[in-house]
């Protein structure tokens, strides 16, 4: 039987005795430009909504919740997809049906395909994502891809929260990136973590309550931790890997040869 490299339980404990104050409060802290980052963002939706047949992938962290909300104040035609691989936290789910009861947020929920799920789990076990980088992106595969193609089936273009500042694989992500055939429209690209929470604090914005115990990054339930102050955004998304893997696939670029 596969077992977790390090205990998420003991780091989350860890993490909620260090931590004496929300995320808001730790990183608040807009930059010097962040009114003209937000006048961006703003004009990145609006061309979103205009082109038609666009999509919002709300992953149910602090980035996607901020642009739904903007979305939500200019009252923009964008509908939004989560994904539900039927591992995430009982602090995002619970998130999730708070998001579905908000007026004016058109939400459809995406789930892996049952018996896709039951035969990898057959063959490999269900934690058999610790065992190797080839059956934890198979894991991502069946719970996050297939799903995807689905919400995405028909769409002229995407919605994401991606932030050049998490991680060196995002440094360069564009405001709109027409480079694969369904343009991705990245309102935050440029955006800071005080950024974000300025915009949380300003706005009262919903947001997962596993940010205030150092999850920057929140995806999966046994792909998850928490990280200490001065990691890397995504330090904790399988933090058990070679830092070159930490993606799942949504959101890396196809080779054009």
């Amino acid at each position: 039987m596969s077992a977790a490299p390090a205990p998420v339980s003991t780091l989350r404990s860890v993490a909620q005795q260090v931590v004496q104050t929300s995320a808001v409060a730790l990183f608040a802290k807009p930059s010097a430009d962040y009114a003209d980052k937000l006048a961006q963002a703003q004009d990145c939706l609006r061309q979103a909504a205009a082109l038609g047949a666009v999509t919002q992938a709300n992953s149910l962290g602090v980035e996607d919740m901020v642009i739904t909300h903007i979305a939500r104040q200019l009252q923009l035609n964008l509908p939004v997809f989560v994904l539900n691989t039927g591992r995430l936290h009982t602090e995002t789910l619970a998130l999730l049906e708070r998001l579905q009861a908000q007026e004016g947020v058109d939400v459809t929920v995406y789930h892996p395909q049952a018996e896709a799920v039951r035969d990898y789990i057959r063959q490999h076990g269900q934690d058999a994502l610790y065992d190797s980088i080839a059956l934890r992106k198979q894991c991502c595969d069946l719970r996050k891809m297939e799903p995807l193609a689905r919400a995405l089936a028909g769409k002229k273009g995407w919605i994401t929260g991606l932030r050049r500042e998490q991680s060196s694989a995002r440094a360069a992500v564009p405001l709109v990136d027409t480079s694969e055939p369904r343009t991705k429209f990245n309102p935050l690209a440029n955006w800071t973590q005080g950024d974000v929470w300025h915009y949380v604090a300003e706005h009262g914005v919903d947001t997962n309550p596993l940010h205030d115990q150092f999850y920057p990054s929140i995806g999966c339930a046994p792909c998850t931790r928490p990280v200490t102050l001065g990691e890397d955004f995504r330090a904790g998304r399988w933090w058990w890997e070679d830092e070159n893997a930490k993606e799942c696939g949504l959101h890396v670029q196809k080779s054009k040869h």
